[in-house]
């Protein structure tokens, strides 16, 4: 592990050496987007059975920003903005996707979504990241 990567090991979100973190884990989907399977618990409840919303707001946050971290793009979420479409229960395992819109220059715009098992979406998002290093971002525009 890089002395970078080590560093990063305490993301709240996904990082493994973050004692109170979510430890979000990701795979890339053949359509391009990236999901996390994470099942919340009490401890991320707002109201009772219910999961709070800076939780919803960060697990899309994170996947969202993850796409371009596998691509070895930095980037930061410059604008987000979350529709909260039903009360999410803790305890169940919720789908949290992310996806690329489309990009201009150094702007990255980006979708997501958290589903319930039986596909129900309590969550939506839009976010603009901006590129702050890495690969130069032209190589992911689009046509």
């Amino acid at each position: 592990m890089s002395e970078e990567e080590a560093r990063n090991d305490y993301c709240f979100a996904c990082g493994k050496a973050n004692p109170i973190g979510l430890k979000l884990t990701f795979r890339e989907m053949e359509d391009g987007r990236y999901v996390s399977i994470f099942t919340p618990g009490p401890e991320h409840q707002s109201y009772e059975g219910a999961l709070h919303g800076g939780i919803i707001g960060t697990v899309l946050d994170e996947v969202m920003g993850r796409v371009h971290c596998k691509r070895g793009l930095k980037v930061v979420t410059a604008r987000m903005e979350t529709r909260y479409r039903h009360p999410t229960p803790v305890g169940q395992a919720l789908t949290v996707s992310g996806w690329q819109v489309k990009t201009r220059g150094k702007l990255i715009e980006m979708a997501g979504s958290v589903a319930l098992p039986d596909g129900t979406v309590t969550a939506e998002a839009t976010a603009t990241m901006l590129v702050i290093g890495g690969i130069d971002p032209a190589e992911f525009q689009d046509d």
